[in-house]
């Protein structure tokens, strides 16, 4: 039987943390890559909570889909 791993925290709504240090290898280990994946990652979190208007998520939008070409 496979065993659930209990989880620590989460970041962005999406992102889980299995303990204290798994945050600092995310911290510590972070390149170009995977922090655009972080922003773009906090950005949905923070539009989910309605933090935009309409015009201010058209720009993300589009500037999100050009880093990710």
């Amino acid at each position: 039987m496979e065993e659930k791993k209990e989880i620590f925290g989460n970041l962005f709504g999406s992102i889980d943390l299995l303990n204290e240090e798994h945050l600092e290898i995310i911290l510590s280990t972070m390149d170009s890559n995977t922090a655009i994946y972080y922003l773009i990652e906090s950005v949905k979190s923070a539009y989910k909570k309605g933090a935009y208007t309409i015009g201010e998520t058209e720009v993300i939008s589009k500037a999100i889909r050009i880093l990710l070409k």
